[in-house]
């Protein structure tokens, strides 16, 4: 619906945008006429209702179940004091190798200011359109990410607070912080802690899953790549950075679609993580899908795979989804 607002307003395709949404919306009144789907998952078969869990007896603030539905409010990042990442053996695994001796050298300073600026200008104007468009714009504060912390496991500067939706997930009313999976990120949340307390007082749920404490056994201390040829062999052997040492997952390898929710494993969300979700969830009336892709990076789900609507799905040629039976079971 975001990118339908925008085009709207003057973009060329347009047409080709409102006839788009046009089938949405058509799709839209089909689909709420069901009252179940069959859809076949990787292991069993499942019924998919799409009415939503019913919500807490208090009114919430906060209440989202899809990627779809019209925007109302938004949380859009701060470019603002953003840090290069330490070349770490995570950072390397999800970098070019002609980026690493940037990395290597610059770790831990602020980005180039010619480039912050840059961003920073387009940030604000993204928000200036969404405002425009009648869409309450909230921001994270700053923060010196250049600052250096400790933990028993490790020590490391911040990143930046740059893409709320790799650390917040809405499902219903409920507020899911992210344990993360780069030690640049590990305190991250500290940006978003007063909106989410204050949606917390106003009657939103608020769920901060496990924190990780990124020892070394979280990583994969001797990931063999050297190229991006040899991360594509790895993915495609299942073989990630990231292991099964404990829990962690990006809000970024999710996608929602009322009761369903579609998770991969990447190099930043492992089984662990997508089981806690899943037992978090389920007992609340979702069903928690893992599917995968032919993709040679896998690294946040909306970058390959985006349900722009109900029955109706984005996805990328270049990365096929291996459980697409999945589906065309379910009439998408």
């Amino acid at each position: 619906m975001l990118l339908a607002r925008i085009f709207r307003g003057g973009c060329r395709r347009r047409e080709a945008v409102k006839k788009l949404w046009a089938r949405s919306i058509h799709d839209n009144r089909v689909w709420h006429q069901r009252t179940e789907v069959a859809m076949q998952d990787q292991e069993d078969s499942t019924r998919l209702k799409d009415a939503p869990p019913a919500e807490s007896p208090q009114k919430s603030p906060v209440c989202s179940y899809n990627e779809w539905d019209p925007l109302e409010e938004v949380i859009v990042g701060r470019v603002e004091g953003a840090c290069v990442p330490p070349f770490t053996v995570e950072v390397k695994a999800n970098t070019y190798e002609k980026n690493w001796l940037f990395f290597a050298q610059n770790g831990g300073k602020p980005f180039p200011m010619e480039h912050t600026k840059k961003a920073v200008q387009e940030v604000e104007e993204f928000c200036n359109i969404l405002q425009h468009e009648g869409i309450v714009v909230r921001r994270p504060e700053p923060v010196n990410w250049s600052e250096v912390y400790k933990t028993p496991w490790f020590e490391s500067p911040g990143l930046y607070a740059c893409m709320p939706r790799d650390i917040l997930l809405v499902v219903g009313d409920e507020i899911i912080e992210s344990p993360m999976a780069w030690r640049t990120r590990f305190f991250e949340y500290r940006a978003y802690r007063s909106l989410i307390k204050e949606y917390f007082r106003e009657g939103a749920n608020w769920t901060t899953a496990p924190k990780p404490t990124m020892a070394d056994e979280l990583y994969d201390q001797e990931y063999p790549m050297r190229s991006v040829e040899d991360r594509r062999k790895l993915a495609e052997e299942g073989k990630f950075v990231t292991t099964e040492f404990e829990p962690c997952f990006d809000a970024a390898d999710f996608m929602r679609a009322g009761r369903d929710i579609f998770a991969q494993r990447s190099q930043v969300t492992n089984f662990m993580g997508i089981e806690w979700m899943r037992r978090h969830l389920e007992p609340k009336g979702y069903k928690v899908h893992t599917i995968s892709f032919d993709d040679p990076n896998p690294m946040h789900i909306d970058g390959t795979f985006c349900i722009i609507g109900p029955g109706l799905v984005l996805s990328n040629p270049d990365r096929p989804c291996h459980q697409i039976d999945m589906f065309r079971t379910a009439g998408w």
